[in-house]
């Protein structure tokens, strides 16, 4: 089994660089085309349940592949050159997938092939966070700082499709974000040499099956299981804000999209100081808490008119998902033996990308379709409902999850 390199105070300067600078392009990629994905189809008239399928495609494939990805990275294979080989290929599928909605063929070709892009590229960010938390000295506050790229990147991503570009609703978006992924995987056979940690070769342990082990341990067990449930109404705020704010008339929905991102990079650069300060249990239902106010102020943003309840709700985005995904994250890495931290990772993708956005996509749509598409309370019913939905989540992670005492294995002063 490989050893893990010797922890002291600060990585080096070059590797976190390095190691930021992929996550820029990995995020930049997706920065491009979701926020302009639901607006960009209604312009080609496509309708709800079409638009409902291509978002499936993300979900899908995180039930199919983070997991058995992250095991072979854990037993088989060098990390950055799985990375590599996976953006290489997602982009080239992406950007058939654009060609053929830019074309006259039936737009079902277009999801063939985005839901082949989905999944080959699904264990980018799992990877990518578990590559870097194998290189950094001290991962409770270096980690933040190189993730932060990945936010930098999706918010240039909409920046320069909205204002350079000017193509919120063209399949340029498609064509950028297939180029930003050839990039992130040019890049990734440059990091430093991640060598599988794990020393397992059995069909098991390959497929990824163990690490469902973690859920025997009741923490874990209600952890992602919140997480699942989360990312259902989450489904809503990716499909169905950037119509909301072009209903509200706003022409740079994407832009305006955003500022959830600028927000993140302010709550990344504040994760290392929140990280130590505050206890798992105290950060995770801030976070819960946060959103579900949030889903508060697009409801009154619906009633009222007034698309300033939506700016606030879009800016509240990143501190809600900061606070929650990579404070799990970093606790993951930190509670689990090396050779299933990939996989770990993975799990976080397979209950939040996966399950829950594959439910929520589905209610999500329905949902809409009786609010919003046939009137019956339009969009402050539908953001007001998934408010409460996310109150009663709050209360229940405070009442089920226990948290634990404090202890050299935790990046918080406790569970």
């Amino acid at each position: 089994m490989v050893a893990e390199p010797e922890r002291s105070e600060r990585t080096p300067a070059a590797t976190i660089g390095r190691l930021g600078w992929v996550f820029f392009v990995i995020g930049m990629s997706p920065g491009f085309y979701y926020p302009a994905l639901t607006n960009l189809l209604t312009a080609r008239g496509l309708d709800s349940h079409f638009i409902q399928w291509t978002w499936l495609a993300s979900p899908i494939a995180a039930l199919i592949s983070p997991v058995f990805v992250g095991a072979l990275a854990d037993n088989r294979f060098s990390g950055q050159k799985v990375l590599g080989w996976l953006s290489l290929l997602s982009a080239v599928l992406l950007a058939i997938a654009f060609r053929l909605l830019d074309s006259e063929v039936s737009p079902i070709w277009f999801l063939v092939f985005q839901f082949a892009s989905a999944i080959v590229g699904a264990p980018q960010w799992s990877m990518m966070a578990s590559l870097s938390l194998f290189h950094l000295r001290s991962g409770e506050r270096e980690f933040p700082l190189v993730r932060m790229g990945g936010t930098l990147g999706w918010v240039a991503g909409g920046l320069i499709l909205s204002f350079v570009f000017h193509a919120d609703t063209s399949p340029m978006a498609g064509y950028l974000g297939a180029g930003a992924k050839v990039l992130a995987g040019l890049c990734a056979f440059s990091l430093p040499s991640t060598p599988p940690l794990g020393k397992s070769r059995s069909l098991r342990s390959l497929l990824g099956i163990d690490a469902f082990a973690l859920l025997k341990e009741r923490d874990h067990c209600v952890f992602f299981l919140v997480t699942a449930l989360l990312s259902m109404p989450l489904t809503a705020f990716y499909m169905w804000t950037p119509k909301h704010l072009a209903d509200l008339g706003d022409s740079h929905a994407v832009a305006t999209m955003a500022l959830g991102q600028i927000s993140e990079v302010v709550a990344m650069l504040l994760m290392s100081l929140l990280i130590r300060k505050f206890r798992v249990k105290t950060l995770l239902v801030a976070s819960l808490s946060l959103t579900a106010l949030r889903y508060g102020l697009f409801a009154w943003s619906g009633e009222s008119g007034l698309r300033i309840g939506l700016i606030a709700g879009v800016t509240l985005h990143g501190l809600c998902y900061t606070l929650y995904f990579i404070t799990a994250q970093l606790f993951l890495d930190r509670r689990v033996e090396a050779g299933l931290r990939s996989q770990a990772q993975g799990l976080i993708s397979l209950f939040s990308n996966g399950i829950g956005s594959l439910v929520g996509t589905f209610a999500v749509r329905a949902w809409y379709d009786h609010t919003v598409g046939a009137g019956h309370g339009g969009w402050a019913s539908f953001w007001g409902a998934l408010g409460g939905f996310l109150f009663g989540l709050t209360v229940i992670f405070v009442v089920a999850y226990r948290g634990v005492a404090a202890s050299r294995d935790q990046p918080t002063a406790g569970g």
